[in-house]
């Protein structure tokens, strides 16, 4: 079985960061409470050179962050887009972008709730148990306009679901209850310097 999968394609080899994180220039992260992350995101009208620097950057800025998957919104850009390099639960790696993509609607028959950890670049520090479908396709295209469909299981699907969330305005606390929502935000307040100053380090690590 192809251990690497590439907008959704199985590649030979890839090498350890995307190509785009090479062309990028790091972002700041956006934090929960920030107006851009609980507003719906914008369509991409335009295919382009500027929409393809986003990209570059939204790579470089996620490897940055040490994450799985990041959206526009994440990085102050209200657009329908995100990207991901992020491994499944049989351990193959999936990495690319989605353009105003879409998450089908599963049938109850084929949702399985999957109650594991999950954490945001936009919520530093905190991880909570999330109940989140086990399988999702996405529909969207790549930075070209062309149309393309992504299907993840287990963590993957995750990833998708949790990134598809940002895209409508939505971080993983809006999916928890009340008192779990403080408890993630006490983590942050503990733990938010020690991850900005990890990421701090990492930048300097990738881009000197």
């Amino acid at each position: 079985m192809p251990s690497v999968f590439v907008q959704g394609r199985p590649v030979a080899s890839y090498p350890p960061l995307a190509p785009e994180a090479r062309r990028g220039s790091v972002r700041r992260v956006t934090e929960v409470g920030e107006a851009v992350l609980h507003k719906p995101c914008r369509d991409v009208t335009e295919f382009g050179p500027d929409l393809a620097a986003l990209i570059d950057d939204m790579f470089l800025t996620m490897y940055v962050a040490e994450g799985a998957g990041l959206a526009a919104n994440q990085v102050g850009v209200d657009l329908r887009l995100f990207v991901y390099d992020c491994r499944d639960d049989e351990g193959a790696r999936h990495v690319g972008h989605l353009v105003n993509p879409v998450l089908d609607g599963l049938e109850p028959a084929g949702r399985r709730l999957l109650d594991e950890g999950e954490g945001c670049l936009s919520v530093p520090g905190a991880v909570m148990d999330v109940p989140r479908p086990d399988r999702a396709v996405v529909r969207g295209y790549d930075r070209e306009g062309r149309p393309l469909v992504v299907e993840g299981r287990g963590y993957f699907a995750r990833c998708l679901e949790h990134e598809s969330d940002h895209l409508n305005g939505r971080v993983y606390l809006d999916r928890l209850p009340t008192r779990a929502r403080k408890q993630a935000l006490r983590q942050v307040a503990d733990r938010r310097e020690e991850v900005l100053a990890r990421r701090a380090a990492r930048q300097e690590a990738l881009t000197s």
